[in-house]
């Protein structure tokens, strides 16, 4: 698939890493030094900006590395970047360490994997087909 991209940063295009990778990642692209506190957020930006073609998203994900070694995660994962949207990608990020966190131009902050979507018709119903699980959830099918 063929993605329209206007790269405004000082940075490459995202690409995969590998052949098997899923995702992409986005680098910051900022003038100054971003100190994230502990709790604090902010939205980083990226200078890109994507057309995606109908039926396809953008989800903003999380960098497993910034979130495991520095409790560094993107806040409304994963962020959705819909094909109608012409703007700058941002990215939310969220420090929920204790300590605080430095981010500098170029970091990579997050990966953006394209994802296909469909539409949805509901179809109203009074009841729903019988499974073993039923209404079990929030754990229910493990220990």
């Amino acid at each position: 698939m063929v993605v329209k991209i206007i790269n405004k940063s000082k940075h490459q295009t995202p690409s995969y890493e590998t052949m098997a990778s899923a995702g992409m990642d986005l680098r910051a692209n900022l003038s100054e030094l971003v100190i994230l506190k502990p709790l604090e957020r902010a939205i980083i930006k990226t200078g890109l900006y994507i057309a995606l073609p109908m039926g396809y998203e953008a989800q903003i994900r999380p960098r497993s590395g910034l979130a495991a070694k520095h409790g560094i995660t993107v806040l409304n994962a994963p962020g959705t970047i819909d094909a109608d949207y012409r703007g700058e990608i941002g990215v939310i990020l969220v420090n929920l360490s204790n300590d605080e966190f430095a981010i500098k131009d170029g970091d990579r902050v997050a990966q953006m994997v394209i994802a296909r979507f469909e539409h949805t018709k509901w179809e109203e119903v009074n009841v729903l087909n019988e499974t073993s699980r039923g209404d079990g959830g929030f754990g229910s099918t493990g220990i």
